[in-house]
C-alpha cells in the first residue's frame, strides 16, 4: 500500500466525494485542525496499522450495531487491539442482543458505506438516530483518528476537539462503556 506524507490541509475537491469534502468544510468551519493521510482503501488491520504509525495515532475499530428490533442503532468506537464482545456492551448500554447494523441503515443514517465508518458520519445523523458510545481508553489518548467518511483517507484529530467542538455542533452526546475486549 501506497502512502503519503500526512499534510494538514484539506485536499481540492475535484476527484473526491462530497460527503468527504463537507468533512473537511466542517473541520475548517470548527477550526479543529488536523492531520490527513490519504491511501488506498486499507482492507487488513494490519494496513490499517501502517496508516496508523505514519499519522501517530492508536487504531481505532468503529462498529455500527442495532438491536435486534432495528429501533436502535450504535456507533461504537473502541480500539482496535480490543475483541468485541455483544454480551459485553449490551449490558452495559441496556440493550439485549446487539448486532451489526446493515449497510441500508450505515448508508441512511450516517451516509457511510461498509470499511468507511466514523464518527465523522454522525455529521449526516440528523435525526440523531444514531446513538454513540466510546469505549474509556479511546478517550485516553491525545489524539484520535478516524476516516471522513471514506476509506481512502485518515484523519488525525485531537480527542478533545472531537468531544468538545464536534460532537456538541453535530448535535451528538456520547456514553462511556468500559470494554474489557478479553
Amino acid at each position: 500500500m501506497q502512502v503519503t506524507t500526512p499534510v494538514n490541509t484539506k485536499p481540492s475537491p475535484e476527484g473526491r466525494m462530497a460527503k468527504e469534502v463537507a468533512v473537511y468544510d466542517l473541520l475548517e468551519k470548527l477550526e479543529i485542525p488536523f492531520e490527513r493521510i490519504d491511501h488506498e482503501v486499507t482492507p487488513s488491520i494490519e494496513e490499517c496499522h501502517d496508516v496508523d504509525k505514519i499519522l501517530g495515532v492508536h487504531i481505532c475499530k468503529n462498529l455500527f450495531l442495532c438491536n435486534t428490533q432495528k429501533t436502535d442503532f450504535y456507533l461504537l468506537m473502541m480500539p482496535g487491539e480490543k475483541k468485541f464482545k455483544t454480551k459485553e456492551l449490551s449490558s452495559q448500554i441496556g440493550s439485549a442482543r446487539l448486532s451489526f447494523a446493515g449497510s441500508e441503515f450505515m448508508e441512511e443514517f450516517l451516509d457511510i458505506t461498509p470499511g468507511s465508518v466514523s464518527v465523522m458520519g454522525l455529521m449526516n445523523d440528523h435525526d440523531g438516530r444514531v446513538r454513540l458510545l466510546i469505549d474509556q481508553d479511546v478517550l485516553q489518548d491525545e489524539y484520535v483518528g478516524c476516516h471522513p467518511c471514506i476509506n481512502t483517507s485518515s484523519l488525525k484529530i485531537k480527542t478533545s476537539d472531537m468531544l468538545e467542538k464536534f460532537l456538541p455542533y453535530v448535535k451528538h452526546d456520547y456514553t462511556v462503556v468500559e470494554l474489557q475486549g478479553e
